[in-house]
């Protein structure tokens, strides 16, 4: 079996490759993305099974690039990554259909057991 394709949008170059690092080593392809611009262009070559996207970026935020997914690509697993405790962003992102929202700091484990929730449909992760 092949395994599953996510696709890692932070602005942050060390997230980026840390997170990127971490989730190869447990097997999954990872294609890491700059910007949410950057990461909707790539949308037209090959749709990800699940993306992991932080909120705040510079440019298109985490919650624009899910509204700019919408319409071709509703049904993509996002588990969403932010260092805010702001209870409306995090309103905003479940409403808008998060699989998981995770605040950083988060753990190894916490994060592979959100990927994995968010490829299996299981019920979203607060």
């Amino acid at each position: 079996m092949a395994a599953k394709y996510l696709a890692l949008v932070d602005d942050e170059a060390q997230v980026r490759q840390a997170l990127g690092r971490l989730l190869r080593l447990a097997g999954y392809e990872v294609l890491l993305f700059a910007s949410g611009q950057e990461f909707l262009d790539s949308l037209d070559q090959r749709e990800p099974d699940c993306v992991l996207m932080d909120i705040h970026m510079p440019g298109l935020s985490g919650l624009q690039v899910r509204d700019g997914m919408k319409a071709e690509h509703a049904d993509l697993p996002i588990v969403f990554i932010t260092a805010s405790d702001d209870p409306e962003l995090a309103h905003q992102a479940w409403a808008g259909g998060a699989s998981a929202l995770l605040r950083k700091p988060f753990s190894r484990q916490v994060l592979l057991d959100a990927v994995e929730a968010a490829l299996l449909g299981r019920p979203r992760l607060h």
